[in-house]
């Protein structure tokens, strides 16, 4: 064995015992030299014999004598046993050490968030102030404008509107229809009248086989009569008063033209009153003709051509529910001799009433309406309790069990009432012609007393719309022409 193996090494601790050991020229610096009390100087003769004590050299014989080597020894330093599982204790002088140098990371800085308030100048905090008061404020006051447009009567009447629209029937432009609020909502509705109740009452307990229902209401005052008005009666051909309205519904839509031609088919021919059923099947008439003919002279087969048209029965009773018409219902074509259609007395004025305002038809269509019921040629119902100079806009419907006439009624005075009158009786017994004529009368007397008030400072709620234009040929309103007019399609 060579005189190297008997050398000490000294071996770091983070280095691998049998690896083998790069030469680096490393410059030697040298220790600064701590002077210790008490301490004595040991000579490097006495440090190398302790330290040759506790390493052997396997590699030499016993006796033989071991060559000294020059060894150059650093401080000494006792080896700190390994124990297995344990960590020694840190000794920088047994660890190679390398100092590296890091680059310090800025700190950053939270900066603080500027609000929006403080980045504000004080006039412009002032006007964003202002203007979120002044936000808050219209919408309290629309908040409460509302509550009070709905709590007050008043506005269940439409406002009037100050121009009229040209009846001009040829224009192809139709008007667009304000929103149809339900029938029985709109109809402004005061007291009920007590001495013309009683008198209505009175006639009807001298026909003690006859069931009237009746109801009548001033547009001026809101005063009515209410006898049984909300009871479901057999409508007849009082039915045909919605229809119309439907019809001018969708004239105002668009969806029909006065000018189109409807063609009579076999299965909307039909009996009883009318004169179309005479006519040959294929045979065309223009929209409002048709509609004309099914309230002046009350054709059945006209009506059954304007329910097909508007999309049969089905369509039609969905519009009356929509209405707000609770007992108006379609259930068979006319002429419906066994009573299945129904209406009462009380949604038949509600209806004209709404038609009156305006708000289901455009006012165009009001006009139009009005001018063909005011034509309406059977005037012994209604008509036959009025005195000359008063003008009905009506329809009467008559069935063997029952008979009916509702409409508008401008008396000289300027009042505007509605009347709707239907009786239920023994078959064709003629004393209910007799019955509605009689309270027709009783109510005429009532509302013609007064003339309607021309200032307006009046409280209550004015719904005398003008009436149509409209030049009648006779004088007195109950000799109706024998035959329609027609507006002819431009």
């Amino acid at each position: 064995m060579s005189e190297s193996s008997d050398k000490l090494r000294t071996f770091s601790r983070g280095q691998p015992v049998n690896r083998r050991q790069r030469s680096r020229k490393v410059q030697k610096v040298e220790p600064k030299k701590v002077k210790v009390p008490n301490q004595q100087h040991v000579p490097v003769e006495a440090a190398l014999v302790r330290v040759n004590n506790h390493a052997s050299s396997p590699g030499v014989a016993a006796g033989t004598q071991r060559s000294r080597s020059r060894v150059v020894m650093p401080t000494v330093v006792k080896p700190t046993p390994h124990v297995k599982g344990k960590v020694p204790p840190f000794n920088p002088n047994t660890m190679n050490l390398k100092t590296v140098r890091v680059q310090k990371k800025p700190v950053q800085k939270i900066g603080r968030r500027v609000s929006r308030k403080t980045r504000l100048k004080p006039m412009a905090r002032t006007l964003l102030y202002l203007l979120r008061l002044l936000i808050v404020g219209v919408g309290m006051g629309a908040i409460v404008g509302t509550v009070l447009s709905i709590l007050d009567p008043a506005t269940r009447i439409a406002p009037t509107s100050s121009a009229q629209s040209s009846t001009n029937i040829g224009q192809t432009q139709s008007q667009s229809t304000p929103d149809a609020p339900t029938a029985t909502a709109s109809l402004y509705l005061s007291q009920e009248i007590l001495p013309l109740k009683n008198a209505v009452q009175s006639l009807a307990a001298t026909n003690s086989t006859l069931t009237p229902g009746v109801f009548l209401v001033d547009l001026d005052t809101g005063g009515y009569v209410d006898l049984n008005g909300s009871a479901s009666f057999p409508a007849a051909s009082t039915i045909k008063v919605p229809i119309l309205v439907a019809f001018f519904q969708d004239v105002d839509t668009g969806k029909i033209r006065l000018d189109e031609m409807l063609t009579m088919q076999k299965d909307m021919v039909a009996g009883g009153s009318g004169n179309l059923q005479y006519q040959p099947i294929g045979t065309q008439y223009n929209a409002l003709e048709v509609a004309t003919k099914m309230i002046t002279i009350s054709d059945n087969t006209a009506t059954n051509m304007l329910i097909a048209r508007l999309g049969g029965i089905e369509m039609l009773n969905q519009r009356f529910r929509s209405w707000g018409l609770t007992t108006t219902m379609v259930r068979n074509q006319l002429p419906d001799l066994q009573g299945t259609n129904t209406t009462s007395p009380k949604e038949l004025a509600n209806l004209m009433a709404i038609v009156n305002q305006g708000n289901f038809v455009s006012m165009r269509s009001r006009d139009l309406m009005l001018d063909i019921m005011r034509r309406t040629e059977r005037d012994n119902l209604l008509p036959a309790g009025l005195e000359a100079g008063a003008r009905t806009y009506h329809k009467t419907g008559d069935i063997g069990t029952m008979l009916a006439d509702a409409g508008l009624i401008d008396t000289p005075t300027g009042k505007r009432y509605i009347a709707a009158v239907m009786v239920k009786r023994p078959t064709n017994d003629p004393r209910a012609e007799k019955l509605i004529s009689s309270i027709s009368r009783a109510a005429y007397q009532q509302f013609s007393q007064n003339a309607a008030p021309s200032n307006t400072t009046n409280t209550a709620p004015i719904i005398g719309y003008p009436s149509p234009m409209i030049t009648p040929t006779v004088g007195n309103p109950t000799q109706m022409n024998s035959s329609p007019q027609y507006y002819p399609p431009r």
